[in-house]
């Protein structure tokens, strides 16, 4: 057995889980290769519930994180509406792209590859997005996204999710956290139930937690049935 293989720490434990699954940075690099893919989400729109909770004055203009940015379509929707954002994703091929799009619309976001778990940022947003990264979270490694949550937000901070849906039509696995590494597979992006994200994400207030509303205009908002979002505000 190498040095490497051997089990010192809780991070030598986590390290053994990550690689019982498939390494992200590649797959989301092949992923968004072809922008030519009917994918709904890689249209420069934003996602319908962000754009109601600016419009409804739930959230304001401030220091913003949109996590997982991919093409960046949510983080341009915010930086045009007076957020100063930073657009974090695994995916160098993503972030090529984000930033193309960005420069296309005029709109300032500091795209940046890195890893959210492996960020170091202290009170430092005061709203933090996230549309479709937490559902490809390995169980493993979910308390320390939620750590980091409640660490990069200033306190009151607003947190806004959208994920899968357990069993709803976009697939949403109803893998149990055991089966995860039973299977060796998150199986396309685990599905939550609105009870188990509401035992996840207790340190925070629940603004709104439903599911997302298909949109009449989809050249315009991206809305999909099977998706859960949420709005949720940092616990004082």
């Amino acid at each position: 057995m190498t040095e490497t293989q051997t089990i010192d720490t809780m991070e030598d434990i986590l390290k053994m889980l990550d690689a019982r699954l498939r390494e992200p940075g590649p797959f989301w690099d092949k992923f968004y290769e072809d922008r030519t893919k009917p994918v709904p989400f890689f249209k420069n729109i934003p996602d319908e519930n962000l754009v109601r909770y600016v419009e409804q004055g739930w959230i304001s203009p401030g220091d913003a994180l949109d996590l997982g940015t991919g093409p960046g379509r949510n983080a341009i929707y915010l930086a045009t509406h007076g957020f100063s954002v930073t657009g974090l994703d695994l995916s160098a091929t993503a972030l090529e792209w984000a930033t193309e799009q960005a420069q296309q619309t005029g709109a300032h976001v500091a795209f940046r590859k890195q890893d959210f778990l492996e960020t170091t940022e202290q009170n430092t947003y005061d709203f933090i997005y996230d549309s479709g990264c937490f559902h490809h979270m390995a169980p493993h490694r979910r308390l320390t996204y939620v750590t980091r949550l409640k660490e990069m937000l200033r306190p009151g901070g607003y947190f806004g999710l959208t994920c899968f849906v357990a069993g709803g039509p976009l697939g949403g696995a109803t893998l149990t956290d055991w089966e995860v590494y039973q299977e060796n597979s998150l199986q396309g992006g685990l599905g939550y139930t609105k009870e188990r994200l509401l035992s996840i994400f207790d340190a925070f207030d629940v603004i709104e937690l439903t599911e997302m509303k298909p949109v009449d205009n989809p050249e315009a908002l991206f809305g999909h049935a099977g998706l859960w979002t949420g709005l949720f505000r940092l616990k004082d």
